[in-house]
């Protein structure tokens, strides 16, 4: 293949996953909220990871791509799993039970602020311009706006959503961690092979978490459960998870994690659309200096110590 044609179909790959990311993320908070009319949270994250990550790996055996990892590989493979899908994912599914689906989307979009922040103490990690400060400083007033109405509520003796809060972006803080340890390590094994056996991982974690803490008691199989885990998996996993796995080995991690302030404006217009959910004018406040803030922080100019393009493009190809 020649150089233009190969660089042509790499570009046409990360808009389409950058698409599929923005979009299909941004509806799966619709989405689980209507598996939660139905089933435990827990239930819901072990069933929606274990049989994607199955799928996955059934398809990578099938193509016979490399699929089994070294022993270390393997053990990178837990922690990324447990990290992104075990504890990110399932402090949104449990969150949501006491938060729209708009705020949730809105917690989360808080990744980039801290894969900023978590990058500048990495060896060659990227530094931060007066202008991503700027856009950290709003980020964080922004979730203050955001959190306000939850604290005052909190004040009145319900403190489920501040807590829910909490939970949510411990599990955002989570995330980023897992997505700069899969950003940095290195796999013979292909980027797919990666995303199912990530997938399986925090399948199993969340089973764990589900038996162990009694979290699948209520569960009510009917067409809004089968649907909802029908659509997180098919669009949320094989689709969405395994495009962002290709953008984190392709781009760097400040472009990847823009989907973060375009998923919250999905979910906040799908939410409004379908059931209905509104905002106050202070959560409003609080959008939009985050939206800012993300903005910010992503299209500031970074100072990086990351490899040159070549090299780069080499060891991608070596890992994927």
């Amino acid at each position: 293949m020649l150089p233009s044609t190969q660089s042509s179909s790499n570009s046409t790959r990360i808009l389409v996953s950058f698409i599929c990311v923005y979009f299909f993320w941004g509806s799966t908070y619709l989405a689980i909220r209507y598996g939660l009319n139905e089933l435990p949270p827990f239930v819901i994250a072990s069933t929606r990871f274990l049989i994607s990550g199955s799928i996955l790996l059934a398809i990578c055996a099938i193509r016979r791509v490399r699929m089994w990892p070294t022993l270390r590989e393997f053990g990178l493979l837990a922690i990324i799993g447990v990290l992104m899908l075990g504890c990110g994912n399932s402090a949104v599914l449990w969150s949501e039970l006491y938060l729209s689906t708009g705020l949730a989307a809105l917690l989360v979009a808080g990744i980039p602020l801290f894969a900023a922040l978590i990058e500048m103490f990495l060896p060659n990690g990227e530094g931060l311009p007066s202008r991503g400060w700027i856009g950290i400083i709003i980020g964080f007033l922004g979730l203050a706006f955001l959190v306000s109405p939850s604290l005052r509520n909190s004040f009145h003796g319900d403190s489920r959503q501040i807590i829910a809060t909490v939970i949510i972006l411990t599990g955002a803080f989570c995330w980023t961690a897992g997505s700069i340890i899969s950003r940095r390590s290195t796999m013979a094994i292909s980027g797919f092979a990666a995303a199912g056996w990530q997938m399986l991982f925090g399948g199993i974690f969340n089973t764990g978490i589900m038996f162990a803490s009694g979290g699948y008691r209520g569960s009510h199989w009917d067409v809004e459960a089968w649907s909802s885990i029908f659509y997180l998996v098919i669009f949320g996993s094989l689709t969405g998870y395994t495009a962002y796995i290709y953008l984190l080995n392709h781009v760097a991690v400040s472009k990847v994690t823009t989907y973060a302030y375009v998923n919250p404006v999905i979910a906040v217009i799908l939410g409004a659309i379908f059931i209905h959910e509104r905002f106050v004018m202070v959560e409003y406040i609080g959008m939009a200096s985050i939206l800012l803030a993300v903005f910010l922080v992503t299209s500031s100019k970074l100072k990086t110590g990351a490899l040159p393009a070549e090299v780069k493009d080499i060891a991608v190809g070596r890992k994927a």
